[in-house]
């Protein structure tokens, strides 16, 4: 096994629960927030989940931290329901776990990614968003 799958596996199981397509969009209507840190090529090419916030990943930690003078207007409390999406749910999987150690306690990702979200015939929208 490589440095990166035994991380990746650690970090899963620290998060314990992932969510699916229709429990992420069920979070989403009950006032969770669907966070979409896929780059901009990849919501130009696939499209966005409706009302999903877009932050790439390198700019997370800020834009989600309740405390921080940077965060979006989202990040309004640590207890808040997060749910990263990234492509596939690899990258979301640490993504997630970095929220987590920032006291976002209910931070969790999208088993199988954006692509599960549209093999699920959940709504897409088009263009990038953000």
């Amino acid at each position: 096994m490589s440095a990166v799958d035994a991380l990746l596996e650690q970090a899963r199981r620290q998060l314990g629960h992932r969510v699916a397509p229709q429990e992420a969009a069920a979070l989403q209507e009950a006032g969770g927030l669907l966070v979409d840190i896929r780059y901009a090529e990849l919501r130009e090419r696939d499209g966005t989940i409706p009302g999903a916030l877009i932050i790439e990943r390198n700019e997370l930690e800020w834009r989600l931290d309740p405390t921080g003078e940077h965060r979006a207007p989202e990040a309004t409390h640590h207890g808040l329901p997060v749910v990263v999406i990234c492509n596939e749910g690899y990258a979301s999987s640490l993504a997630a776990l970095s929220l987590r150690q920032l006291g976002l306690h209910r931070a969790t990702d999208l088993a199988g990614g954006f692509q599960a979200w549209r093999r699920a015939g959940l709504a897409v929208g088009l263009g990038v968003g953000g």
